[in-house]
């Protein structure tokens, strides 16, 4: 259904379309018709989503940080689960991927060659020289915030250290790629060219994805890319950038048994860092980290 100019705005706003979101459009509908992929309107959140998603993301942060004391030589993964678990539920949050399709834990943590989706089990212990992911994600007020970040246990090998820093470095690269009225295949380009300049790989079937009331939104990030190309980055939007970085190949497979552990074809290290994040009238902000 078509918008009146001197009607409300579909954004929610309360002011008029044409004194908000009608220039927006026009923008997006130009774009469009010069042949770019552009986001739906259900890929735009609006002010209120934006600030459910940053207290989201702030209690999500919260958790991450408290855990980061537990996380060393000698704990188990299911420790660190009941202990992400609790503090979740002790802040009013909700432990997104607990039943979250099956997904039988709290929270996801993996454990060198296992790239992401490590299920938590009390015989799985850290140990001197291993790198570790965790990935938290958290669900207040219907909303969801997501991070993951990295840890190196005891004494690791420089190869490894190295590994997790270029890691980071990708994250954060991604992160400056994304520019309102710029294109997603920028981030996934920024990322694929850091980790090949140091001699790794990107998996390539495993990408960030748009977050809000949903934990899984349009738009998938891939985390390789070219630029100018893929989807319409515009303020509003919400998504993870979440590279998943492999000191060998980029190949990767799922264990058959718990259908979710995925693992590196050729068992080397591979390393993980998340954001949640939005994009703003002039660059980006991060909800989580």
């Amino acid at each position: 259904m078509k918008i009146g100019r001197n009607d409300p705005c579909w954004c929610g706003s309360g002011r008029k379309y044409k004194n908000c979101h009608s220039g927006f459009d026009k923008r997006i509908h130009d774009l469009r018709m010069e042949g770019h992929e552009v986001p739906t309107r259900e890929m735009i959140k609006t002010p209120e989503d934006i600030e459910a998603l940053r207290e989201a993301g702030k209690m999500n942060t919260m958790v991450l940080d408290y855990a980061e004391q537990f996380v060393r030589e000698g704990i188990s993964t299911e420790e660190l689960n009941v202990i992400i678990d609790e503090y979740t539920r002790k802040l009013g949050g909700i432990p997104a991927p607990l039943n979250y399709e099956g997904y039988p834990k709290s929270v996801c943590i993996s454990i060198n060659d296992v790239v992401c989706h490590g299920i938590p089990d009390e015989h799985t212990i850290l140990s001197a020289g291993d790198i570790v992911n965790i990935d938290c994600t958290t669900i207040y007020n219907g909303y969801y915030g997501d991070a993951s970040r990295m840890y190196c246990i005891g004494e690791v090998s420089e190869a490894r250290k190295k590994l997790v820093q270029v890691t980071k470095e990708c994250l954060d690269l991604g992160l400056q790629a994304v520019k309102p009225w710029g294109f997603l295949g920028d981030v996934g380009y920024a990322i694929q060219q850091h980790a090949s300049a140091n001699g790794y790989s990107v998996v390539r079937e495993i990408g960030g994805h748009g977050i809000g009331r949903g934990f899984h939104e349009d738009p998938w990030v891939s985390h390789i890319g070219r630029p100018g190309q893929d989807i319409l980055l515009v303020p509003g939007m919400v998504f993870t950038i979440e590279p998943m970085i492999n000191m060998g190949k980029p190949d990767v497979f799922e264990d058959e048994e718990d259908g979710w552990t995925i693992y590196t074809s050729d068992g080397l290290p591979s390393a993980q860092y998340e954001y949640t994040i939005a994009v703003t009238e002039d660059g980006t902000e991060i909800l989580s980290r």
